[in-house]
């Protein structure tokens, strides 16, 4: 029985702790904070509370494998898993709006045609069929397995099957970015700022990441999204209690400050207060700059790996309160296009606050959610820079829009509002900037990848997010997966069969 730290307590790590703990090694978690869940957080007031990271959930199976593999009880025995549908509901500047049904191609193509004309579902349709090789492609090295040592092989070769389109003088030309794979393979604008508003949801610009981010609306059209009740904050409940329930122990308001180094391996954490705590294994669960501070300023990321990333979006969020029920038939998730896409990601690559963003909004018919019958939750959230500060007439101005375009009477109906700006998250994570990190993408030179999970310090590995298979709820409880193999198995485990 090996004795493991693990630093920080985000989903990924508590992942890896709950399998650690299972195969009988002795797992103590330090926190720096005064709770677990990472980018999970939840904001209470007046009986209202709101998740304050990601709002919905993709691939499920991920924690139900999870469960399954710690215990008897499984992830529906701790949580209120519900089907959202329609998945989301799409809003745009000229008026145009339809509703896309959750994980139906055929309901899919028909609202897109009934919306923009015949033709564009088939588009759409043809469009997800190339992204399906792309994923079938990709799956395996960039989710389920630990990273190659040639990871050179998948950052060079682009996975998605972008179509030859002539052009001009008769020149063939395929798409290299996602936001030519919409200019050259979709056409219709508007079916264009549907493909391009995956990316931005993740903070990625679409006109520099590889067309092989077409795995990312693939994801949500072939497999669902979900929402928990109670909210995600629900879901890291459920985690953290699977991990006491094997004997994970937590320590709250404990910071570490340097991992410890013996004889060429990690050896242990320093805490605030001094006191060293030693272990055979450490697993960081924590961005990369924040584990290059810990081991002295140098990340441990070996020369011929994939290096760190360092960029990223964050979110702000603004928390609703709102007097009056829930409308019937509302939809949950209502994706409020910005009236110039360009304009948006122009600003967001020179670090700026966008004029008039995209904004998704979350309704979530959750009674969990309310201090009772006759008021609702809503929650706004914008990709902004990482770090970006938030002047208050922003956010005024973004409810007005919301109001105008999605929520009637939004104004008459608001109890208060709440705005979570990069900071706060920065404040909450620990992470610089607030930035979000996005999940590992093939293609584009291995730009959009992030490092392994092993390092080349023995004994540290790399967990949640920040690490390989990159951001992301499904991606975190699979680096935790990757994370416990590893130490479990030893340096010839190579992912799950």
């Amino acid at each position: 029985m090996a004795r493991i730290v693990v630093i920080g307590a985000g989903l990924g790590a508590m992942a890896a702790a709950a399998r650690l703990a299972i195969a009988g090694h002795r797992v103590v978690v330090h926190e720096r904070g005064a709770t677990y869940g990472g980018a999970l957080g939840e904001y209470a007031r007046d009986g209202f509370r709101f998740d304050t990271g990601p709002g919905l959930l993709t691939l499920p199976a991920v924690y139900r494998d999870l469960f399954v593999k710690t215990g008897r009880a499984e992830l529906e025995d701790r949580v209120v898993l519900e089907q959202v549908d329609p998945a989301a509901r799409h809003v745009f500047a000229d008026g145009t709006e339809f509703a896309l049904p959750n994980a139906s191609r055929g309901g899919v193509a028909q609202a897109l045609d009934a919306a923009l004309g015949a033709g564009t579902g088939a588009r759409w349709t043809d469009f997800l069929g190339r992204a399906r090789e792309a994923w079938d492609r990709t799956r395996r090295p960039l989710l389920e397995e630990t990273q190659w040592p040639n990871w050179q092989i998948l950052a060079a070769r682009e996975p998605y099957p972008a179509l030859p389109v002539r052009r001009l003088l008769r020149r063939e030309r395929r798409a290299t970015t996602l936001a030519e794979v919409g200019e050259l393979e979709l056409r219709e604008p508007r079916l264009r700022a549907l493909l391009e508003s995956y990316a931005l949801a993740a903070g990625l610009d679409a006109e520099r990441v590889p067309a092989s981010a077409a795995v990312l609306p693939f994801i949500e059209h072939t497999f669902g999204v979900w929402a928990v009740r109670g909210g995600l904050r629900a879901l890291a409940e459920a985690v953290h209690a699977r991990c006491v329930e094997r004997r994970v122990e937590f320590v709250f308001g404990s910071e570490v400050t340097r991992i410890v180094e013996k004889d060429g391996r990690a050896a242990g954490a320093e805490l605030a207060d001094g006191s060293v705590v030693e272990a055979e294994h450490v697993v960081a669960g924590v961005a990369p700059a924040v584990l290059a501070r810990l081991l002295g300023g140098t990340a441990p990321w070996p020369a011929d790996g994939v290096p760190p990333r360092t960029e990223g979006a964050a979110r702000l969020l603004v928390l609703l309160a709102l007097r009056g029920e829930r409308p019937e038939g509302t939809v949950v998730r209502t994706v409020l296009h910005s009236p110039d896409a360009a304009a948006e990601r122009a600003a967001l690559a020179a670090g700026r606050l966008p004029d008039r963003p995209t904004v998704t909004v979350l309704r979530p018919d959750d009674p969990d959610r309310v201090p009772g019958a006759g008021h609702e939750a809503v929650t706004l959230t914008v990709t902004v820079p990482a770090g970006a500060e938030v002047p208050e007439g922003y956010v005024a101005e973004l409810i007005d829009r919301v109001g105008t375009a999605v929520v009637p009477e939004l104004r008459a109906r608001l109890l208060w509002h709440e705005t979570l700006t990069p900071a706060a998250a920065e404040e909450a994570t620990g992470t610089p900037g607030g930035a979000v990190p996005a999940p590992a993408l093939a293609a584009g030179g291995g730009r959009w990848l992030h490092p392994a999970n092993s390092t080349a310090l023995p004994g540290l590995h790399a967990v949640g997010g920040w690490s390989h298979p990159g951001g992301g709820l499904p991606h975190a409880g699979m680096s935790g997966a990757l994370v416990a193999g590893l130490i479990v198995e030893g340096a010839g485990f190579t992912g799950s069969t």
